[in-house]
């Protein structure tokens, strides 16, 4: 028996046939599946670093160099303060201390502790403060003293009021 090769050749094409692939359809251009964009559209709708530093630029200078709180007025600077050992160093209620140098421990006249943001969890009074954390004083009577530890210079900045009070609990003047 003899095969007719175009008998079988008809036979695998029509076989193979119905497996034929398809293609997805592309996006339509411009369209919000269309991920690609035009250089001239990326260049009207994103901002230039030139364009970003002229616009803070502006910013800073209507705004007299700083930027606006939340009330509208500019937030008090830094300052950087001094602790002696011996010394309490309190917070007014809304200030900020950021411990630079030395060791100091949290001082509070309630359980409620303080605030410290950096490290996301309250500090009971005697807790030792980490250095460059950020600390919130939500109401007075809250601060930081030297550790019995601490032999460096200790360095604190300070958004807010606060007072300092030597050991025998006499005033610091500034």
């Amino acid at each position: 028996m003899k095969l007719d090769y175009k008998i079988v050749a008809l036979a695998f094409v029509l076989t193979l046939a119905p497996l034929h692939t398809t293609q997805a359809e592309a996006p339509t251009p411009g369209s919000s599946t269309d991920p690609v964009i035009t250089k001239s559209y990326f260049d009207q709708n994103t901002l230039s670093e030139a364009k970003v530093k002229e616009l803070v630029a502006a910013a800073l200078a209507t705004n007299g160099g700083s930027q606006p709180s939340a009330g509208g007025t500019a937030p008090a600077t830094m300052k950087v303060v001094q602790l002696q050992n011996g010394q309490i160093l309190y917070a007014g209620a809304g200030a900020e201390f950021i411990v630079r140098t030395g060791r100091v421990l949290a001082v509070s006249n309630d359980d409620n502790g303080i605030p410290d943001v950096t490290g996301g969890k309250d500090l009971p009074a005697g807790t030792e403060v980490a250095l460059n954390h950020l600390l919130i004083f939500p109401a007075e009577g809250r601060g930081i003293k030297p550790s019995p530890k601490n032999t460096a210079d200790i360095y604190v900045m300070v958004r807010g009021s606060y007072l300092i009070l030597n050991a025998d609990g006499s005033k610091v003047t500034q």
